[in-house]
């Protein structure tokens, strides 16, 4: 499950530019710049696993926040809340606007490994 390795590649990568880039002092991160490209490499590990699951990694143009929560709604609710949690803080929270707590950071981190794993039982299930 190459799709799963390189999501996780992703997350891993988002945790080395927060320890070792944003300088975290007292909960909070000063590097803003490297907020955002944690940010935005964990969001992007997320729609690399849901694309394997969903079948959407051969599609040249990008899905829409919406069809990915239409599709999870399909599938499981608990997801789809973990799904939502991990685009607001990872996305726009981090992405976007740099929030410099490592709380929220840890927050979204934690549900993107959540969904991560969650995919790759679903995948495994799928393979057997």
């Amino acid at each position: 499950m190459e799709a799963i390795s390189e999501a996780r590649r992703h997350i891993d990568n988002a945790k080395d530019f927060l320890s070792n880039n944003a300088k975290k002092q007292d909960g909070i991160y000063h590097d803003k710049k490297y907020v955002k490209i944690a940010g935005h490499t964990a969001y992007t590990g997320i729609l690399l696993a849901l694309n394997e699951l969903l079948g959407e990694k051969n599609r040249k143009t990008p899905k829409s926040v919406e069809w990915y929560q239409m599709e999870l709604s399909k599938l499981d609710k608990s997801l789809l809340a973990k799904f939502t949690t991990a685009y607001q803080v990872l996305h726009i929270d981090m992405g976007y606007q740099g929030s410099k707590s490592a709380k929220l950071a840890s927050v979204g981190l934690g549900e993107a490994e959540k969904i991560i794993s969650w995919v790759e039982t679903r995948l495994e299930k799928k393979e057997h």
